[in-house]
């Protein structure tokens, strides 16, 4: 076992309220419960002596390892091929299909031979609390129940288990045609045991499984050129989004690093407003109306929960249940993932002022005539109030979208982002004929434009650059054309885009901004980022630049992991960096797919 894979070397199970990765040899080195933000079980990945992890693998270590997903669902196959046969290990979690909060969730790990005969071994070593909390265990023939504070974990297996300390061992062998099973419960200190295992219940589970995802699937309007890619896309979305609210978290990790040894180590199992907004819209633009649904109920809460307060109407982020509470703090106890310490959870940058985040959440929802309608007046309400707040308020330096620790700015993306929140609530308010102070907004809008045009705007890069005081360029900037705040081949925009290609773009990846030149606040350096390559290939293809945005994101493909995932960096030797999977890259993958192909059509048409 390989004591750190590569990030990029797994795959993601989730049954809608959290989720584990599995890497290719095996191993469940991620998992945390009740919730995406629990405290973890197996963090191996963190730490390996420390984390725990759950390995269910042939004992032979020659042969290779691959992984794929059942089509068009969240269950994971991991192929074992040895000198004595072919096995395989079919990880999944049964999803959530109603939306209440539970304690109870359950990792099921089916293996089977399917060529000659191959014998598996099991490893369970929870390590509850980030590895800070002891256990107990009780253990029978088949049967294991761990037992920490507030926690338990039952393991139920098909063949015989023995101890090892407070951890179990099992092995099972199986000739063509046969399998077996491990199942993974938690749930509350108490709670009742599950149901007795059969193989024949687990396959009925693999089969109500699969029939979710695909039936899910199903609803997706995608008839582009990218199916897999766009589908295991929105796929991804979706397994990061906790069912009982509609929040979507910006990852399903903490703490893996931007750069292998450094300390920009973050922990994301947490709702952004603009990550999850983006998400929506996506989400949106391929036909899911439900899940756009859900997050506008959520966000109209987060509004309603700071009315008559005297604070910012929202936060940048939030636990998946609304509450504000992020505080971070260190595991010293943890190495980090290759050594890359410090591994922090909960994240400091929620308390942060970032102004753009209005724009997105009024981009992300307005969009969609069947979300808008599920707004109540109520809602409404709470929404132009916030405009109204915003009206005297967008004129202020802040943090900015990369929550950079460097002091506040006048991020020239914050400002265009404060455009698009007046300008699709000035669209909403006329669509849906509701009461809004018409006017403000409109004086709000119309004044960052001219600010922006006068202000953003250098002389020297011939480009709108990452804030007023700089000359320093900014891969965020990539959405003006896309919220139309600029026309895609205005000469003003073509030419702070001939500007990126020349500073920000290594053989078509895309670095954020450099970090030398907008000195963060943070030591060390990171890779290009996947969301602006993405984002790139969009504004590329609005451009006209058809063949160039092809040829870039047929590249970034190859950035890919064996089963279409994508972390949140590329580093500079290819390997993929930071929390895994990411929202805001899968995100715009969708995003670049759909105008991409738009423009490949409209190309196409003029041809014939």
């Amino acid at each position: 076992m390989d004591r750190y894979p590569p990030i990029a070397e797994h795959g993601l199970v989730g049954d809608l309220q959290t989720a584990a990765l599995v890497s290719s040899q095996g191993v469940v080195d991620w998992f945390a419960a009740p919730r995406f933000d629990s405290p973890s079980i197996f963090a191996a990945l963190l730490d390996h002596d420390r984390g725990g992890y759950m390995r269910l693998a042939p004992d032979h270590p020659d042969g290779s390892c691959k992984q794929l997903y059942y089509p068009d669902t969240a269950v994971l196959v991991t192929r074992f091929m040895s000198p004595d046969g072919v096995g395989e290990v079919v990880d999944f979690m049964p999803p959530d299909r109603i939306g209440a909060v539970t304690d109870r969730h359950t990792l099921v790990r089916v293996v089977r031979a399917v060529r000659g005969t191959v014998a598996f071994t099991l490893e369970c070593r929870p390590r509850f609390d980030y590895g800070r909390a002891e256990h107990s265990l009780e253990l029978g023939e088949k049967d294991g129940l761990f037992s920490a504070p507030g926690i338990d974990a039952h393991l139920q297996t098909t063949f015989p288990l023995e101890r090892d300390g407070q951890d179990v061992r099992g092995t099972v062998t199986l000739s063509a045609g046969e399998a077996a099973g491990a199942v993974f419960t938690v749930c509350a200190s108490g709670g009742p045991a599950p149901e007795p295992l059969t193989v024949d219940g687990l396959t009925a589970q693999v089969e109500g499984t699969v029939h979710f995802w695909q039936q899910w699937l199903r609803r997706s309007r995608y008839r582009g050129r990218w199916p897999e890619l766009v589908h295991r896309s929105v796929i991804t979305l979706k397994l990061l989004t906790y069912a009982p609210t509609g929040a979507l978290v910006a990852a399903a990790t903490m703490g893996l690093p931007e750069q292998i040894g450094g300390e920009r180590n973050w922990d994301y199992r947490y709702t952004w407003i603009r990550d999850a907004a983006l998400s929506v819209r996506a989400m949106l633009d391929l036909g899911f109306v439900e899940e756009a649904t859900a997050f506008v109920h959520w966000l109209v809460d987060r509004l309603h929960q700071r009315e008559g307060k005297e604070e910012e109407p929202l936060q940048t982020m939030y636990r998946v249940d609304g509450d504000p509470d992020l505080a971070e703090e260190t595991l010293d106890h943890f190495e980090g993932y290759r050594g890359s310490s410090p591994v922090r959870i909960g994240n400091g940058a929620a308390d942060q002022l970032q102004l753009d985040i209005y724009g997105e959440a009024l981009y992300g929802l307005s969009q969609g005539r069947a979300v808008a309608q599920q707004a109540t007046y109520r809602g409404w309400q709470a929404l132009a109030r916030t405009l109204d707040w915003f009206a005297k308020n967008w004129d202020r330096p802040d943090e900015g979208i990369w929550e950079t620790r460097g002091g506040r700015r006048d991020f020239t993306y914050s400002r265009v982002m404060a455009w698009v929140a007046f300008d699709q609530g000035l669209s909403l308010a006329e669509r849906f004929r509701r009461p809004a102070d018409v006017d403000g907004w409109r004086k709000a809008r119309d004044a960052i434009l001219e600010q922006v045009m006068a202000r953003g705007w250098n002389d020297k890069e011939r480009a709108f650059v990452q804030h007023y005081d700089s000359d320093v360029l900014d891969a965020s900037l990539l959405l003006m054309p896309r919220v139309e705040f600029i026309a895609p081949k205005d000469p003003v925009w073509l030419s702070t885009l001939d500007a990126m290609d020349r500073r920000l773009v290594s053989d078509s990846l895309v670095y954020r901004y450099d970090p030398a030149a907008s000195p963060d606040g943070l030591p060390g350096s990171e890779g290009t980022f996947s969301l602006c390559t993405f984002l790139y290939v969009d504004a590329l293809a609005r451009a006209g630049r058809v063949a160039q945005a092809r040829y870039t994101f047929q590249k970034m493909q190859t950035y890919a992991n064996h089963v279409g995932l994508f972390a949140e960096e590329i580093g500079p030797s290819g390997e993929q960096l930071g929390n895994f999977p990411q929202a805001f890259t899968h995100l715009s993958l969708i995003m670049a797919a759909v105008t991409l192909d738009q423009a490949l059509d409209e190309e196409q048409g003029h041809c014939q």
